[in-house]
């Protein structure tokens, strides 16, 4: 029990940490922060995602797979690799439709990126208890 709490705290900082860094006011702007780590080396495009990374050291050490776990694992694995492919279409082939273009310009609430935060840490102690 106080495993899963401590574990979901730390969760909790690391999508705080993911929040800060990808902080902008459209989701272009977003994608730009991105593809200046992306630019550097992709290693450290993945080293900005602590969560994802924390996640897969819960699930080797507690040795817990449950459909929740696998969920979560799923969602996260998923960002990364739609992130990675927008980068890819908006920076580097520079090929988007009209609708992603428009839609890469909308205003982005600032409670969208605490999202993460509100949503994997309690699915982790989910997960765990």
């Amino acid at each position: 029990m106080e495993n899963a709490l401590l574990f979901t705290m730390i969760l909790l900082f690391a999508e705080l940490f993911e929040a800060y860094i990808q902080r902008a006011q459209t989701l272009l702007g977003v994608l730009a922060k991105l593809y200046a780590y992306y630019r550097k080396s992709i290693f450290w495009f993945f080293l900005i995602q602590p969560g994802f990374y924390f996640i897969l050291f819960v699930v080797v050490l507690t040795g817990i797979l449950n459909v929740t776990m696998i969920f979560l694992l799923a969602i996260k694995i998923f960002d990364l690799f739609y992130k990675i492919e927008l980068i890819k279409k908006v920076f580097i082939e520079r090929k988007v439709s009209p609708e992603i273009a428009q839609m890469l310009e909308w205003k982005i609430p600032s409670m969208f990126f605490l999202m993460g935060a509100f949503l994997y840490p309690p699915l982790l102690y989910y997960a765990l208890t």
